[in-house]
């Protein structure tokens, strides 16, 4: 130092360590937020989320079956017949010929036999 000392000096001096805390501050807070928005830990975070969010909506399902079996029984059983839906027109479909066809069956023989009576 030299010989020249000013009073404020050591107002100076607590001024700069106080900004040195500060800026000590600012990184260690910019490096938390560094980390907090890095991909791995938002996709941790939202995995997480989702997980949670998963096993919530399965344990109310499950208090809802629960509490009302039989309408829960015929809820699955309305969805399986709409997924279900085009196999089991197509065998309504085959089911519907194969009764049409044996009709018409029926129906040839018939005739064959009147018009051999009749001869």
């Amino acid at each position: 130092m030299t010989g020249d000392s000013k009073p404020d000096e050591p107002q100076v001096a607590a001024a700069r360590i106080e900004v040195d805390r500060s800026r000590a501050r600012l990184m260690a807070t910019a490096q938390d937020l560094q980390h907090r928005v890095s991909p791995g830990t938002l996709a941790r975070d939202a995995w997480q989320g989702a997980r949670n969010k998963g096993a919530d909506l399965a344990e109310d399902a499950v208090d809802a079956v629960r509490a009302r079996p039989i309408a829960a029984g015929g809820a699955v059983a309305a969805i399986a017949l709409f997924l279900a839906r085009h196999p089991l027109m197509d065998l309504g479909g085959k089911l519907v010929d194969g009764v049409s066809g044996k009709r018409r069956k029926i129906r040839k023989q018939t005739k064959s036999k009147n018009t051999e009576t009749v001869e």
